[in-house]
C-alpha cells in the first residue's frame, strides 16, 4: 500500500491511497472463514456452507468492507504520523477519483481530500490590550439585596387595611334577579393579581367588613382563575359577566422579616455577621463575586474577539469545509451552510486559538478543575436566587445531579478549558481596565 499527499495550495490538498491485493487479500479470506463459521443457509449445517458459495453471494461486499477499514486505519496512522494537522476528516474527491469496481479490480486507488489548519498566531505586541470591565456595586444595589432577603424570610401577618400585595378573605355573592344568586363563602383575592387596573383599585385601602362590587371576568386573567374563583367549571364562567358583591372577613399583609442577627444566620450561616454593617458588607462581597463572573465572561467575549481579529487574514479551506459539513451532517442544505458559516468559521478558529494556548502553557485538565466548573455553574444559579452562601452539603449534592445528566461532563471539562485559556490569557495580555455601571455593562451586549 502506498499513500501520497499532494498540495492543491496552502489550505488544501489530497491524499491519494494505492491499496494491492497484497494489501487486502489475508483479510478478506479471514473474513470470509469467519462469515462461514457464522452463516446459516438452508441445506447446509452451520460451518459447512461451502467457501466458493460464500465468495459468490457475500464477497464483494466483505472485499469492500475490509478494504474500507484499511482505509480507515491508513488514513488516521498517515496524518498521525506525520503531524499534518487537518480541519474536520478526510472526504472523497469528487474530481479525481476514478470509479471503483470490486467485481474486477485488484488494486484500488482512492483520492481524498484533506483541510489543511492554517497557521494562527497567539503572540501580542505592548501595544495590544484587552478591556477588562469591571461593574460598580453602589448602595443602592447593596440595599436593593438586602430588602429581598429581608422579603424572602417575611411572613403574611393580620392587617386592618388592605394593600396591593395584601391576600384577601372574603364572601361573594350575586347580584342577580335569580332565586338562587350563586354565593362563595371563602373567596380568596390579591390584588396584584387582578388583570384590570380599574377593578385592582377596588380592592386597595379597604377595612374589613368592607363591601365591593365587581365582576370577576373583567378583573381575572383568564377563565381558570375565574372558575376556580367561582368554584365553577369552565365552560360556564361566561354566565357570570356580570357584578358580584365582596365582602372583606379577613386581611393579611406580607410584612419584611426584621433585620436581625436571626435572619443574618438564616442568609449567611450562624454567627458568620454579627451587625447589619457587616451584614451588608457580606451582601456586598456576594454582589462582587456574581460580577467579576460576569466581568470574566465579558473579558472572554472581547479576548475571543482580540485573537479573531487578529487572524483575520488566516486563510481557510472554506469550500472544503462546506463541502465536509454537508457530507456529515446529511439535515444541513446549502443555504443553511451559507447562511451560517461566517459563525462556523469564528468558532473554528477561536477552538484552533484556545488549542494553541493549551499547547503553549501545557494546560492540563483534571477531573478537580471539571468538577470545580459544575460548582461554579450551581453557584451561580443560586445567586440569581440570592443565595450568595449555600451550605456546603447542600452545594455537594447539586453538584453531584450536574455532573450525572447527560452531556454534562464533556459540558464541563469544555467550560473548564475555556476559563484556563482566558485566565491565562488574562494572565499574560495587558488589560485596560474599565469601570463601568450595570446599565452600560449591559450595553456591551446589547452592541455585539
Amino acid at each position: 500500500m502506498n499513500i501520497v499527499r499532494n498540495d492543491v495550495d496552502a489550505c488544501n490538498a489530497t491524499l491519494t491511497l494505492t491499496i494491492d491485493k497484497q494489501d487486502y487479500e489475508e483479510k478478506v479470506d479471514k473474513a470470509i472463514k469467519d462469515y462461514r463459521r457464522k452463516v446459516q443457509m438452508p441445506g447446509f449445517r452451520p460451518g459447512n456452507v461451502p467457501v466458493g458459495l460464500i465468495k459468490k453471494m457475500y464477497g464483494r461486499s466483505i472485499l469492500a468492507e475490509e478494504v474500507n477499514k484499511i482505509i480507515s486505519e491508513s488514513l488516521y496512522n498517515y496524518i498521525k504520523d506525520n503531524k499534518i494537522d487537518i480541519l474536520g476528516e478526510p472526504i472523497s474527491n469528487e474530481t479525481i477519483q476514478k470509479p471503483i469496481d470490486f467485481d474486477t479490480d485488484e488494486t484500488f486507488e482512492f483520492v481524498f481530500d484533506i483541510g489543511l489548519t492554517p497557521e494562527l498566531t497567539i503572540n501580542t505586541t505592548a501595544k495590544d490590550k484587552i478591556p477588562y470591565y469591571t461593574i460598580a456595586v453602589t448602595d443602592e444595589m447593596v440595599d436593593e439585596h438586602v430588602n429581598m432577603h429581608a422579603s424572602r424570610l417575611g411572613q403574611y401577618v393580620p392587617a386592618e387595611k388592605t394593600e396591593e400585595n395584601s391576600v384577601i378573605k372574603g364572601e361573594m355573592t350575586e347580584i342577580t334577579d335569580s332565586v338562587e344568586p350563586l354565593k362563595v363563602l371563602e373567596a380568596i383575592i390579591t390584588p396584584k393579581f387582578i388583570k384590570d387596573d380599574k377593578q385592582k383599585k377596588l380592592f386597595v385601602g379597604k377595612k374589613k367588613g368592607a363591601k365591593i362590587k365587581f365582576n370577576p371576568v373583567a378583573a381575572m386573567s383568564n377563565n381558570y382563575e375565574v372558575a376556580s374563583l367561582l368554584n365553577v367549571d369552565r365552560d360556564k364562567v361566561k354566565e357570570y359577566d356580570h357584578d358580584f358583591e365582596y365582602v372583606i372577613k379577613e386581611i393579611t399583609n406580607h410584612q419584611s422579616a426584621e433585620l436581625d442577627q436571626s435572619l443574618f444566620d438564616k442568609v449567611m450561616g450562624e454567627g458568620t455577621v454579627k451587625s447589619l454593617e457587616e451584614f451588608k458588607q457580606k451582601v456586598k462581597e456576594g454582589i462582587e463575586r456574581v460580577y467579576v463572573a460576569d466581568s470574566d465572561y465579558r473579558f472572554g467575549i472581547d479576548a475571543r474577539d482580540f485573537f479573531i481579529k487578529k487572524n483575520k487574514k488566516a486563510v481557510f479551506p472554506e469550500e472544503f469545509l462546506k463541502r465536509w459539513l454537508k457530507v456529515t451532517n446529511e439535515k444541513m442544505t446549502d443555504e443553511t451552510i451559507e447562511k451560517d458559516f461566517d459563525r462556523m468559521l469564528e468558532y473554528l478558529k477561536w477552538d484552533i486559538i484556545k488549542k494553541l494556548f493549551v499547547e503553549k502553557y501545557e494546560i492540563k485538565i483534571e477531573d478537580k478543575d471539571v468538577r470545580e466548573a459544575a460548582r461554579q455553574d450551581v453557584l451561580m444559579r443560586f445567586a440569581q436566587y440570592g443565595i450568595n452562601n449555600p451550605q456546603d452539603d447542600i452545594l455537594n449534592t447539586y453538584v453531584e445531579e450536574s455532573l450525572k445528566q447527560k452531556g454534562a461532563v464533556e459540558q464541563f471539562y469544555q467550560q473548564a478549558v475555556e476559563k484556563t485559556v482566558i485566565a491565562k490569557i488574562k494572565e499574560n495580555v495587558a488589560l485596560n481596565p474599565k469601570e463601568v455601571t450595570m446599565e452600560e455593562f449591559n450595553k456591551l451586549f446589547a452592541e455585539k
